[in-house]
């Protein structure tokens, strides 16, 4: 049958194009005052058009019908009621049986026709007249003999309801109050849970940025600890993952070892582009053995001044493996090749600092070839005199080599590994020796003992700490726990009998503590990865001033610890001159330039100080010296402008009247201007020591006044960013042995070493 437009849930038909701004629903609560007075009220279950209420009764003896009039367009009732009327005749009589129920297939025929979902357990029992648009209700009577037939004005449910509950009510209360199951109507979408969506097993796709995020934060992890790729096809990994993320396809171990190469080479090359980018870089190497003399390697590592990211970065470079044995020539050759995969040219290196496990009196001359490309060679001074004439013979086949051009470099020694030859004299005054020993015998004895170290954690909650000859900083560290714990310790030994040190001897370690402590802060402070050259001068002459009055005050009463003090201010003066010393054949004016250029603490170190204003005057000429070549290029980019600015205006200027006259007048060149001008700039910097500095960093006074000294400003920002040490170098060994030693990683390649050394240390820079 064809029903033609579709219906209205009230059985009016509705243009899907135009709806009837009337059909709003209009509410009115009534109350049924007495019995026969029907009602219109408002349904819970089911939406109503707009209706205006009428009510009357309509029964044998005071008959009330509920008139409902539906407002819509006059152009479409006679449609309506038509198609309605005709649906609903053939729909019930059809189906209508003689107790008056209707079937299955015929509810779901009077669905349709209705439109919208009706009650159909309250429709049962009722039939509606289109033409006359009235319900009748065809409930058998009590006696059976024929339906009840009453008569309500139009369709309301809720009147229908109220019907039965008054004529039928035994009827009535088997209907229930709302819709058993009411459907979701059809096209209207809901919104899922959080909870569901997170409980949501669906995996990503392949292609998927989630899927690609966490496949890279898997193999970041694996990469920079050094773990084998196989990792992530171990059952309890599997396992793990899973339970955390059950969206995650977990990759092979062919996917993470490329994940991690190309994180790798990208990380090499974005390295690589920062160091083109940088003026100076100070290079720092240090040699590594295993246990077992198993392996060697080399760190070449770089500290410079990022403009990029305006502040001081220490990077790693390259992780060598090297053979026995380490000489000139092994060492010269690995750093020769280190700088030129970089790209490093030899006039951005400042120094090479080492540490003193290369051979003593050996130092790093850096030639370069044609101006570019740097080549490392170990000299040993005690074998000067016999390859003078082999180096004279290179000499004259090569061509002279010019130092102003090509320059030597002599490295700069580990300031920290320094500092600690000088208080391993200790150990050469035999009463020291001797009491050093008392306190290693004391230190042992806890620690081969369980029952010791437990009372003594019972009583102070610290235990002792052995001394370490590789450890900066040990021996101190030793003595001031001994200390520390010194009258739990007591107690300890007299409960299990044990000697202990004798009252004078926990005197002369207090002594001896008071002697190192200045030794182990200075180290803490130099230590640093960055920023700790323009520190060494202060830090020396603090410690110089430190052991010319200690015999005086701390060890008065002890001859020994005075004159161990006297020989370790000696040795300090022998190994340091080349910091303090302008006279001193390996002097190197460039730690004092790092300190006159630190407003923090030049005034004190240097410039105010009357005994080194020599020492300060070798840092003003090294500044002037090493800024004038970048005013230099200043000048000329500055000059090349300014010609191609007048080169049109050259042909209508006015032609001097003496031209030849003003050729031959002498000018001063554009060096010794630019030398005039950084020296101005010095001495405007020293007049501004003079007075209070508000800034507390070096680096946040150069930020805030550099554009008063514009020539100064890089290279002061260069030197500020040194390291006074390699123990930058010192801790890629550190994080190498634990990548290193471990179940299935004792025999690791040096590549992958090296690269997970690169991603960890590089990636916390």
């Amino acid at each position: 049958m064809d029903l033609g437009q579709p219906l209205s849930s009230g059985c009016n038909v509705i243009d899907p194009l135009r709806v009837d701004l009337g059909l709003l629903v209009k509410e009115e609560d009534m109350k049924e005052e007495e019995y026969g007075h029907m009602v219109a009220c408002p349904d819970e279950e089911e939406e109503k058009p707009s209706v205006e209420l009428h009510c009357k009764t309509e029964t044998d003896e005071t008959p009330t019908v509920a008139e409902i009039e539906v407002k819509i367009e006059e152009d479409d009732k006679q449609a309506h009621d038509n198609l309605l009327g005709r649906t609903c005749a053939e729909s019930n009589d059809s189906h209508m049986q003689e107790n008056g129920d209707m079937s299955l297939s015929a509810l779901q025929a009077a669905s349709l026709a209705l439109g919208r979902k009706r009650r159909l357990d309250v429709w049962v029992h009722f039939n509606y007249d289109a033409a006359q648009r009235n319900t009748t209700c065809n409930v058998m009577k009590e006696d059976g003999d024929m339906p009840c037939g009453f008569k309500l004005s139009g369709k309301n449910t809720t009147n229908l309801k109220r019907h039965l509950k008054a004529h039928h009510p035994d009827l009535f209360a088997s209907i229930p109050e709302k819709t058993p199951h009411k459907e979701q109507p059809s096209g209207k979408r809901t919104q899922s849970l959080i909870t569901a969506a997170f409980s949501s097993t669906s995996k990503h796709k392949p292609s998927s940025s989630e899927q690609d995020a966490k496949e890279k934060a898997i193999a970041r992890w694996i990469g920079r600890c050094g773990l084998p790729a196989r990792l992530v096809e171990d059952e309890d990994f599997v396992h793990m993952l899973e339970a955390l993320d059950k969206k995650i396809t977990l990759p092979k171990k062919t996917r993470i070892n490329n994940l991690i190469e190309k994180m790798y080479s990208d990380e090499k090359q974005k390295l690589k582009e920062q160091l083109a980018t940088v003026r100076r870089i100070t290079i720092g190497l240090a040699i590594w053995t295993k246990r077992g003399l198993t392996a060697s390697f080399l760190a070449i590592s770089a500290c410079y001044f990022c403009t990029e990211e305006n502040k001081a970065r220490h990077v790693l470079l390259r992780l060598d493996r090297i053979s026995h044995p380490h000489t000139a020539e092994c060492v010269k050759t690995s750093v020769y090749k280190c700088t030129e995969d970089w790209g490093i040219p030899k006039h951005k290196i400042l120094t090479v600092i080492t540490d003193n496990g290369i051979p003593k009196h050996k130092i790093l001359t850096v030639i370069t070839d044609n101006g570019s490309n740097a080549v490392v060679a170990f000299q040993n001074e005690q074998s000067d005199s016999n390859s003078s004439d082999e180096s004279e013979e290179r000499d004259e086949d090569s061509g002279i080599i010019d130092e102003q051009r090509y320059g030597t470099m002599a490295t700069t020694p580990c300031v920290v590994h320094t500092l600690h030859l000088v208080v391993n004299m200790i150990h050469k005054e035999a009463s020291i020796r001797q009491l050093l020993d008392r306190a290693h015998v004391q230190v042992r004895l806890f620690h081969k003992s369980s029952v010791a170290t437990e009372h003594l954690l019972e009583l102070c909650g610290l235990t002792l700490i052995k001394d370490c000859p590789t450890r900066w900083s040990s021996t101190f560290l030793t003595i001031s726990r001994l200390l520390q714990v010194k009258d739990s310790l007591v107690q300890v030994a007299d409960r299990l009998g044990w000697d202990c040190l004798l009252p004078s001897e926990w005197e002369r370690l207090t002594a001896l503590r008071n002697l190192l402590l200045p030794f182990a802060e200075h180290t803490q402070m130099l230590q640093s990865d960055t920023m700790s050259l323009s520190l060494v001068v202060p830090a020396l002459l603090d410690l110089n001033a430190h052991l010319s009055e200690f015999p005086h005050t701390e060890a008065s009463g002890y001859r020994d610890l005075a004159s161990l003090a006297q020989m370790m201010k000696a040795d300090m003066k022998q190994r340091f001159g080349c910091f303090l010393d302008p006279g001193d054949s390996k002097f190197s004016p460039l730690a004092a330039a790092a300190c006159f250029l630190n407003p923090s603490v030049s005034p004190d170190a240097l410039t105010e100080n009357q005994e080194l204003q020599e020492l300060s005057k070798r840092a003003e000429d090294y500044i002037a010296q090493m800024a004038s070549p970048l005013q230099e290029e200043q000048c000329d980019d500055n000059e090349q402008g300014g010609d191609s600015s007048t080169e049109g205006e050259e042909a209508t200027a006015k032609r001097p009247r003496f031209r030849f006259l003003l050729k031959t007048r002498a000018r001063p060149s554009r060096r010794n201007r630019s030398k005039l001008s950084v020296r101005q700039e010095i001495w405007n910097f020293k007049e501004q020591l003079s007075g209070p500095i508000d800034e507390d960093s070096a680096f946040e006074f150069w930020a805030a006044q550099g554009s008063a000294y514009q020539i100064l400003k890089p290279l002061a920002l260069d030197l500020l960013a040194m390291p006074a040490s390699q123990a930058f170098s010192e801790r890629v060994f550190s994080i190498t042995g634990d990548l290193s030693h471990g179940c299935g990683r004792r025999n690791r390649a040096r590549l992958i070493l090296e690269r997970a050394a690169f991603l960890k240390l590089n990636g916390q820079a």
